[in-house]
């Protein structure tokens, strides 16, 4: 039996199979660039060995995990808290960034690209990736992505005239200014949160500024990610909730951008 998972800074899917039978579980996100070994473990001990639903007495033979913060100094942690999930399994630990490559493009060429809770993406020749600009979070960079949006609304909410938006916004989330401040600067996984508005920005996206500032921020994306790569002929393809979830505006920016765009998906174990 074998379970392969993709995670990001807000959840974590693992898909779960043999020969016969194919199930996912979800647990929060595991990020071993953000997250210390005991949180890891915990996570990995409580919310997925622990599950319902998880088959205990299998034996688990091949661990796969695609995981945000996965790099090569992080990734032997993370290792080595599945080797002490599972024994008797052969682990791999590898980038989220690899993992959604090979489910959009398999052995084609073709520029990979994460929008989710981060944002992150590739060059990728159909083996491996070749090239990668730096996400550098969602405080540097993460053009994009759901934390960078949650970031940019409120900003622009709070600071762009915007009195009869803030009204409904705070009735309809029963969120304060200070809440948001509390959340941003004084409570763990900021990001999560900001990334957390996204469902209330998509609910008035066709207000005119709102559609401007997402457009606004994929169009970011592709000027300070894609355009670096080189290859305006080969196509973006996408997973992750925020682009399948804001794929007008996404295709939009990607237009006035000049890049073509491949596939979009919800999540990568969609496409196993």
């Amino acid at each position: 039996m074998t379970i392969t998972a993709d995670s990001g800074s807000t959840k974590t899917t693992w898909l779960i199979a043999d020969e016969a039978n194919a199930w996912t579980l979800t647990t929060q996100g595991i990020n071993p660039f953000h997250q210390q070994y005991e949180t890891m473990s915990d996570i990995i001990n409580r919310e997925l060995l622990m599950h319902a639903d998880f088959p205990v007495h299998a034996v688990i033979d091949r661990v796969c995990f695609y995981g945000a913060g996965c790099t090569k100094e992080k990734s032997p942690i993370l290792k080595s808290i599945l080797k002490e999930a599972f024994p008797n399994a052969i682990v791999e630990v590898d980038s989220d960034m690899l993992g959604a490559a090979r489910v959009l493009f398999g052995r084609e060429e073709g520029i990979a690209c994460i929008l989710g809770t981060g944002a992150n993406s590739c060059l990728y020749d159909g083996n491996k990736i070749v090239s990668n600009v730096s996400p550098m979070g969602y405080i540097l960079g993460d053009e994009g992505s759901g934390a960078v949006l949650g970031k940019t609304f409120i900003n622009l909410l709070y600071k762009g005239g915007h009195q009869e938006d803030i009204a409904e916004f705070e009735r309809e989330t029963g969120l304060t200014q200070a809440d948001i401040i509390q959340k941003v600067y004084r409570e763990p996984m900021p990001n999560r949160f900001l990334a957390s508005l996204a469902p209330y920005i998509k609910s008035i996206s066709s207000r005119s500024w709102v559609r401007e500032m997402i457009i606004d921020c994929f169009r970011l994306f592709f000027s300070r990610n894609i355009r670096h790569y080189g290859r305006p002929d080969l196509p973006c393809s996408f997973v992750g909730s925020i682009a399948y979830y804001f794929e007008d505006e996404l295709r939009q920016a990607a237009k006035e951008e000049g890049s073509l765009i491949g596939k979009i998906m919800k999540e990568p174990l969609s496409g196993c």
